[in-house]
């Protein structure tokens, strides 16, 4: 048995500690949000937070976690930045086919955790490895800087 904290929720699983992170939380724990893109770690659909840290769960172990906080996309609203950065995608209207966007919010809020007014380059080098197959980069950029602008509010 592994026990693993998702969304502050710590939950025994009976499931081997190889076991990559992604499937752990969306066929075992059933939080399909976070995405399989290349399970290569290469385009960030499967991005999750651990300890605040944006990681790529399909290359994750599920022992390496162990003891720590996976936070996934359907608990970012809890963050008051992951609020934020959710709604600066709704109202810039981020979204296109939507498949890489649990990544793309993932990245940018931990980004915005961690440097709060970010430049060009702040938000280039946190979405480095976020492919998004419909070009939404100028949207997401958009959204990242809305977002920050809205610490205030």
């Amino acid at each position: 048995m592994i026990t693993l904290n998702i969304n502050n929720k710590p939950k025994a699983f009976d499931i081997a500690g190889d076991m990559p992170l992604l499937w752990a939380v969306r066929d075992v724990a059933g939080l399909s949000g976070t995405k399989f893109g290349c399970g290569m770690a290469l385009c960030g659909a499967c991005t999750v937070h651990v300890d605040g840290q944006p990681v790529r769960s399909c290359v994750t172990p599920v022992a390496s976690v162990v003891g720590k906080r996976i936070t996934t996309i359907e608990a970012i609203q809890d963050n008051p930045v992951g609020r934020r950065v959710q709604a600066a995608w709704r109202e810039l209207d981020v979204v296109q086919c939507g498949y890489c966007q649990s990544g793309q919010i993932m990245s940018a809020t931990a980004l915005l955790q961690k440097t709060p007014n970010p430049t060009d380059q702040d938000i280039d080098d946190a979405m480095a490895g976020n492919i998004c197959r419909c070009g939404t980069y100028v949207r997401v950029r958009a959204a990242i800087k809305h977002a920050a602008a809205k610490k205030g509010a």
